[in-house]
């Protein structure tokens, strides 16, 4: 899905304040529109979740998992590419979240070009 204008946008859901403020600021600087979400059921109860051309989550959250919140846009029949991000992943971790539809799984410390490049594929496609 490309993005037109202010109708959709890049979601970021992640509990760390400053994960969330640095990933935002990463996508206003390449020129994306992004908005930021303290949990994934502040995401989901968002009247503008619908609008999401591509979707960057923690793997592990308080409350909903990354995961869990992934299987509920899947249930609602809502596909949105999502990028996984996380600083405890493994081999396990990474098949479970492409199974579950994810276009990408980084591992914190990730490289800024790579998320980038990842978000801009999502929403080529």
């Amino acid at each position: 899905m490309a993005t037109n204008g202010n109708s959709t946008f890049v979601a970021i859901v992640d509990d760390d304040d400053l994960m969330r403020g640095a990933l935002q600021s990463l996508m206003k600087e390449a020129g994306l529109p992004a908005r930021a979400f303290a949990s994934a059921q502040e995401f989901l109860e968002s009247s503008d979740h619908h609008q999401t051309a591509c979707l960057i989550t923690d793997m592990r959250m308080p409350g909903m998992s990354g995961l869990e919140l992934l299987a509920q846009l899947n249930a609602e029949q809502t596909r949105i590419p999502t990028i996984f991000i996380t600083a405890h992943g493994d081999a396990k971790m990474r098949l479970q979240a492409l199974r579950a539809g994810a276009v990408e799984f980084l591992a914190k410390p990730f490289d800024d070009e790579a998320l980038l490049e990842s978000v801009r594929a999502a929403l080529e496609s």
